[in-house]
């Protein structure tokens, strides 16, 4: 048995608990390209990668063979398409999955996300020294440059500070952090008795929080805790011990914690779920309903998501208490990225190449990689490493020093490729990444959404490419 499948069972680690994984599916298609569907399929719909001449438009019928100029790299299998829902792929061992589970359609994928939505523009009606932060904070946010706040802290700062249950919607990369962590902060320095407990799905994602409210609370005499797997559990006890006002954790850890008498949920007055779809994904809502069911009945909460599916839709309605509810987003997906397709054969070895080529290319400055399983992600940088790229990886085999070290080296460019799962990097506010390839097609599209999501932060823009 691998140590994926025997490290998935236990709840305790914070990838998330074992969990039936979905099968990928690629969009029907033939030897030449052709659709067999009304409307045209997948990879017609979707711009190949390296095509010239720009994006090419939809097809107004359906069915019809390709005859477009333009170069793509690799090509679909041969022989005719499969009715019934397409071919099945798996890139676990480079071979098919078999049995008669739920799959997903990879079509869905790229045509929602080619569906131009127009970018909500919101007018920014604060700067930072209207909120009436205390005076050590105002200074901390001078000394970081940062003047205006985004849309998503513009909006939500002040109902946060006047106490409300606070429902945040807002895609990655635009301030979600920040907007949680600057009124608490503020409600900490004006009242020491004031407990935060901040959850996080993963690892790197605490670190992330507890990074950021270091800066923002810079000699304001305001003490924080991380509190994840992988490690030390020693060292977590002994900060608890000091009582910190800042609790950031996973839930997993957190669970331990509790069931050690250590750490008592009751104390804490002011609840954050960063991430929560995440979290849902990963198998921890029943964790999260025993946290907030034992934290403070009196408590202040602040949900801060890019999604609101309906499991979380309940717990907003036996938790929340009158929220507001602020959703900024640009849409589904993000609106600065470019997003291209890779044909590829089922061969392995060719899938590899194809790889190796895009990577060659200029433009694919620094390049985040996902693929579905641990062991896959590590023999993929391994053969990378191999063939003379600069490459790391992160997953959840790896210790929590050695994750972290490696996305050191990525964030300061000492290696410009970082291959990852999911789960690890879910969350990650990396700058300059200017390629995100999804070498493994994605379980579900809010997957999608959040791998792309890595790249065009900000008003920078990107590409992502998916292989199918």
């Amino acid at each position: 048995m691998s140590n994926h499948k025997t490290r998935s069972r236990s709840r305790r680690y914070d990838d998330g608990p074992s969990k039936q994984r979905r099968k990928p599916v690629a969009g029907n298609r033939n030897s030449s390209g052709a659709g067999g569907r009304s409307g045209g399929t997948f990879l017609e719909r979707a711009k190949p990668f390296g095509e010239s001449g720009g994006r090419r438009k939809k097809r107004s019928g359906g069915g019809s063979s390709r005859s477009g100029s333009g170069r793509s790299y690799g090509s679909s299998r041969k022989g005719g398409h499969r009715s019934g829902g397409g071919r099945r792929t798996s890139y676990k061992r480079g071979g098919r999955k078999k049995g008669g589970k739920q799959t997903i359609d990879i079509q869905t994928f790229i045509e929602r996300a080619s569906v131009a939505t127009p970018r909500k523009q919101h007018t920014i009606e604060h700067r930072f020294v209207d909120f009436g932060f205390g005076k050590h904070l105002q200074q901390n946010l001078a000394k970081c440059g940062f003047e205006n706040p985004t849309p998503i802290q513009d909006q939500a700062i002040k109902p946060v500070m006047a106490g409300r249950d606070v429902i945040g919607l807002a895609n990655t990369g635009t301030g979600k952090t920040g907007a949680f962590l600057l009124p608490l902060i503020n409600k900490i320095d004006q009242n020491r008795n004031e407990k935060v407990l901040i959850i996080a799905p993963t690892r790197e994602l605490a670190i992330q929080i507890d990074e950021e409210f270091r800066k923002f609370s810079t000699g304001m005499r305001i003490f924080s805790s991380v509190c994840i797997g992988g490690s030390p559990m020693h060292v977590q006890l002994r900060q608890l011990k000091r009582r910190p006002h800042v609790v950031i954790g996973t839930p997993g850890r957190l669970q331990d914690l509790a069931e050690r008498k250590r750490i008592r949920f009751s104390d804490y007055t002011n609840v954050v779920l960063d991430e929560v779809d995440r979290m849902l994904d990963m198998g921890f809502i029943g964790i999260i309903t025993d946290i907030l069911g034992e934290a403070a009945k009196d408590k202040q909460l602040l949900f801060f998501s890019a999604t609101l599916p309906p499991a979380i839709k309940k717990l907003v309605h036996t938790f929340l208490v009158d929220p507001v509810t602020i959703e900024v987003q640009t849409g589904q997906t993000t609106a600065n990225v470019e997003q291209e397709v890779v044909k590829v054969r089922g061969d392995r070895q060719e899938k590899f190449d194809t790889l190796r080529g895009i990577l060659d290319k200029p433009e694919l400055e620094k390049v985040l990689i996902f693929s579905e399983t641990k062991r896959d992600v590590e023999r993929l940088a391994t053969n990378l490493y191999r063939k003379g790229f600069k490459v790391d990886s992160i997953h959840g085999d790896k210790h929590q020093r050695q994750r972290q070290r490696s996305l050191t080296k990525f964030r300061d460019n000492k290696v410009n490729i970082l291959v990852a799962t999911d789960v690890a990097a879910r969350g990650l506010d990396i700058k300059d990444v200017t390629h995100v390839i999804n070498y493994t097609i994605p379980q579900t599209y809010d997957d999608y959404v959040h791998r792309i999501g890595r790249t065009g932060r900000g008003e920078n823009t990107g590409t992502a490419l998916t292989f199918v």
